[in-house]
């Protein structure tokens, strides 16, 4: 338990504030704030803040501001780099954005929608379906992460090929500044050449520079037609090559191309031990595209995976029947990621490289668990189609959790290692959070260094938004 305490004449000044009900202080209402899903990281806090309206958003940073206290800005906490959680517990305050979850407007003639930053993604996806439009963003987390959570870790999911990442899909934001400003970026606009795009400053930023309190962002039609095949290859190799013709032949048609090493399907068995791939092969693929009506999209996809089969770029496809066999196939997608949270700690990355260098970064990954860590299991796989490979390793059974821990930090700095070497980042959507920040922040050139910096200091000079976050709390800037 974190040894600083805030006196009562400051808590009071807090549920002033937000009211009783956004406020608490007593363990068992604040355990569901400071932890992450994964159990990775547990946290502490001074106390949990619970807004009701942007106003009170405003109220509570100026409060914070005069205290001179650290602030972590929290959505769905659904986030896998400590982003949400002081782990360190350094003392500081987190303000959830959750009472601030209503959609505000959809727009039906210009496709978009505002929302406040509180409201969970899923919610959002089903509000445009209802009304016939798409929200392309899509997550594993979407039953739980938030829209403001999304914007601020710019986050990224099965559906980037297509449509790109959180940055991609956002037109407008909402922020109260460090010092209780509150800033209107809304505008509807799809283009708007003005100057700086402030947004982008947001985006991404992990809570560091202010409190998104609302989102816009950018609707489209929801698709007539969906089709999905699920694919068996011999090699990572052989699925890039894939990719790249799949590109040429179905053009922006495909909305996702997910590759899964076949050592993963276990791990999807764990979740439910009926649950098996509908081919047998060394790599799978997880293919979709969808379209508007009019399109043979069917004759479209069938066609290509015949004319792949024929060049004997593929062992095995299965194209999907019915949107329950479609349904099926992602299951297995979804479920390699919970089976390996259920399956206890493990190493977890995130890395990302050009579409070319991901066979040679899942071969060099794979050689250096196998020589340097033998009886770790490696995991394989991602969005192939915007080279993101999520490379986990799994622990021997037996092995004690703390000592697990000890070798995986080893092993995520070489992994990390690898990734750089190639030219590739060590975050493709998960963002930094607390648990990369040195990495992050030791890989930056004294340029990047200097221009963060200023950033930083010019919108939060007193250094109290998420503290520790992005940048490493020890960093001092002049």
């Amino acid at each position: 338990m974190n040894v600083h305490r805030l006196s009562p004449e400051i808590l009071s000044a807090m549920e002033g504030a937000v009211g009783q009900i956004g406020i608490t202080v007593e363990p068992a209402g604040m355990a569901k704030y400071l932890g992450d899903w994964a159990g990775d990281y547990r946290g502490d806090a001074l106390v949990v803040l619970r807004p009701g309206s942007v106003g009170e958003v405003q109220a509570l940073m100026r409060l914070c501001g005069e205290l001179g206290l650290g602030v972590i800005p929290q959505g769905g906490n659904t986030g896998l780099v400590s982003g949400a959680i002081d782990s360190k517990g350094g003392g500081l305050v987190v303000v959830s954005l959750e009472r601030l979850n209503s959609i505000r407007q959809i727009d039906k003639d210009n496709f978009t929608l505002r929302a406040d930053a509180g409201c969970v993604l899923q919610t959002i996806k089903d509000a445009c379906e209802a009304q016939d439009y798409l929200f392309p963003l899509a997550l594993g987390a979407q039953g739980s992460c938030q829209i403001g959570g999304n914007a601020a870790s710019n986050a990224g999911g099965v559906n980037v090929l297509r449509h790109g990442m959180a940055r991609d899909l956002i037109l407008g934001l909402e922020v109260v500044l460090a010092n209780g400003e509150l800033w209107n970026g809304f505008s509807g606009l799809r283009k708007n050449n003005s100057g700086y795009d402030l947004k982008q400053l947001f985006i991404g930023s992990e809570g560091t520079l202010g409190v998104i309190t609302g989102v816009e962002v950018k609707l489209f039609p929801k698709p007539a037609r969906v089709e999905t095949a699920y694919l068996g290859l011999a090699s990572f190799e052989a699925a890039v090559t894939l990719f790249n013709r799949a590109r040429r032949d179905c053009s922006d048609l495909i909305s996702a191309f997910e590759i899964i090493g076949s050592e993963c399907i276990e791990l999807a068995r764990l979740i439910d031990p009926g649950m098996a791939a509908p081919v047998s092969a060394p790599v799978q693929v997880l293919v979709e595209l969808s379209s508007g009506p009019g399109i043979d999209l069917n004759g479209l996809l069938a066609g290509f995976l015949t004319d792949a089969m024929e060049k004997g770029l593929l062992i095995d496809a299965v194209l999907a029947a019915s949107n329950a066999q479609a349904r099926s196939f992602w299951a297995i997608r979804e479920g390699l990621v919970e089976g390996q949270a259920k399956r206890g700690y493990h190493v977890r990355t995130d890395l990302s490289v050009r579409i070319s260098d991901i066979p040679a970064l899942i071969e060099n990954a794979s050689r250096f668990v196998a020589n340097d860590h033998p009886g770790w299991i490696a995991l394989a796989y991602g969005h192939a189609g915007d080279g993101n490979i999520h490379f986990n390793v799994l622990p021997p059974m037996h092995l004690a959790v703390a000592d697990a821990r000890t070798r995986g930090s080893e092993i995520t700095a070489g992994l990390y290692e690898i990734a750089v070497g190639l030219g590739g980042s060590i975050s493709a959507e998960h963002g930094i959070g607390r648990s990369r920040a040195r990495e992050f922040w030791s890989g930056l050139s004294p340029a990047h260094r200097r221009m963060v910096a200023a950033l930083k200091n010019a919108l939060d000079p007193k250094g109290l938004m998420n503290p520790g976050c992005l940048l490493p709390s020890t960093e001092t800037f002049p």
